[in-house]
């Protein structure tokens, strides 16, 4: 194979081509799946001959900076260097900036950045975009420097009286060191993929205070600790198993049912001209929802590798059994019976969901969801079709809050009309999950519109007069309420 072809496939090493070849899966997928492998068996290494009682906090710094440096320029090549500049950037900001101002000034510099590297992929993949590219860790290093940025101001600066419980929780109160920066944002557990964790977790990680945080808390109202600090250091082995398991299963699901529903037919002048309506709506439905198990795949295994070094443990679960699920980006079971459009959202790019609630959400003072809206377009890149997808996100997200808001009261009187209910809106919610994110998929502006043509718009149609008939509040005397999930990038139903 000549080396244009190669370079085409892969911006980084091409030593595993011959493997590619074999397999058929492209170039830069084999980089992948092999640096997310070698991650995880580094991952149990670094947890057990690294360990916080073995080791100084500055080498499991300095070891998970390397690796991490490692991997990236093996998928990326010299393109890696783009999330150097943009790590050291950032770091001379925050040393140097105001903390009146300085997250302000990482938000500007990190999504600027970011937004010029993804105009120029577009000129240099032309639409021929690869799976995994040098964007997506930039994209990952955006989060974490943003994250850290508000944590200090709001630990250096904010009045405590004027912070949330989490935020107060999460306040970074001294800048920190070069290495504890770099560790932060380009360590081998998230370069590749993430998920983004807040800066205060990872360094109890690292220092040998995260299962302390996490566990031998207080009983309420009592001085006596919970127990667990009798236990030893809970095994992640179990948790890691189980979702190496999912990941076999997401493979599986791809390799056998997803490439037999490619998203792109759903435009093809021949389906289009000839298939009903019926037809699209279902084909689109079972191709969009075939392609989600590669997302599920690649989180799945970056949250198993966090575990395998010892991170991620949120607290006990109502069994009284650790939970590893601190940092992880799916709850698949959720989404996959998401009987509304919030419910999807929380549980889908949960850390994304975190993110922007705390860097927009939680901020700005007006038009909270669609800035919201406008900042995630925006951080995951120029593509028309991403911003398709968000801005009809808008309308689909305030109908779908509309309709929840005046209908589900009439419908909770009974088992067997609640699970009607709940069946009609399963369907509702997956087809327009399918509408909007259709685009995200498509990227361009011209299959994107051929493809909401051939729907005809019956999304934006429906969601448009859903807003405009029903009114702002239900009619019930008693309003639900409704729990408050600390992922969501949209507050309440």
């Amino acid at each position: 194979m000549g080396e244009r072809s190669d370079s085409f496939t892969t911006t980084g090493c091409t030593w595993l081509w011959p493997l590619s070849d074999l397999t058929g899966v492209p170039l830069d997928q084999v980089n992948f799946i092999i640096c997310q492998a070698v991650g995880l068996a580094a991952a149990f290494w670094f947890r057990r001959s690294l360990s916080p009682q073995r080791v100084s906090p500055a080498l499991r710094h300095a070891v998970a900076t390397l690796l991490g440096v490692s991997f990236i320029i093996f998928c990326f090549g010299w393109y890696a260097s783009h999330t150097f500049i943009l790590t050291l950037s950032c770091y001379i900001i925050l040393c140097k900036a105001s903390v009146h101002n300085v997250h302000w000034y990482s938000m500007l510099v990190a999504v600027g950045y970011l937004t010029a590297c993804q105009i120029s992929r577009v000129f240099i993949f032309s639409y021929g975009i690869l799976s995994t590219d040098f964007s997506g860790p930039l994209m990952m290093i955006t989060q974490k420097i943003t994250t850290i940025a508000f944590q200090v101001h709001d630990g250096m600066c904010r009045k405590q009286e004027e912070l949330t419980p989490e935020q107060r929780r999460l306040t970074v109160v001294t800048r920190p060191s070069l290495l504890e920066y770099l560790s932060y944002n380009l360590n081998f557990m998230s370069i590749l993929v993430g998920p983004c964790s807040n800066y205060k977790d990872y360094i109890e990680f690292i220092e040998g205070r995260h299962v302390q945080s996490k566990l031998k808390r207080l009983r309420e109202g009592s001085p006596e600790q919970n127990g667990w600090d009798a236990l030893s250091e809970p095994s992640p082995v179990q948790a890691v198993c189980q979702k190496l398991l999912v990941c076999v299963g997401c493979m599986f699901w791809f390799f056998a049912i997803t490439k037999s529903f490619p998203v792109t037919y759903t435009v093809d002048p021949e389906f289009l001209s000839q298939a009903s309506f019926l037809r699209k709506l279902v084909y689109s439905l079972i191709s969009l929802q075939a392609a989600r198990p590669k997302f599920y795949f690649a989180w799945t295994l970056a949250d198993a590798i966090h575990n395998a070094a010892g991170y991620g443990i949120s607290g006990v679960d109502e069994k009284g059994q650790v939970s590893w699920d601190l940092i992880s980006n799916i709850r698949i079971w959720e989404i996959e019976t998401a009987t509304s459009y919030k419910a999807f959202i929380d549980n889908w790019n949960i850390q994304t969901g975190v993110w922007l609630k705390n860097v927009c959400y939680d901020r700005v003072p007006y038009y909270q969801t669609p800035l919201t809206f406008v900042l995630s377009a925006l951080w995951h890149g120029v593509y028309p079709g991403y911003y398709f997808t968000f801005l009809t996100g808008i309308p689909v997200t305030l109908a779908a809050r509309a309709v929840r808001r005046n209908f589900r009261q009439y419908f909770l009187g009974s088992p067997t009309v609640k699970f009607a209910y709940d069946v009609v809106t399963w369907l509702a919610t997956h087809l327009a999950i399918c509408y909007t994110v259709a685009p995200f998929t498509l990227l361009a502006m011209e299959p994107t519109l051929e493809y909401y043509r051939s729907m005809y718009f019956y999304v934006h149609i429906i969601s448009i007069l859903a807003i405009i008939v029903l009114p702002s509040r239900p009619r019930s005397t008693k309003p639900e309420k409704h729990a408050q999930h600390s992922n969501n990038n949209v507050k309440g139903d």
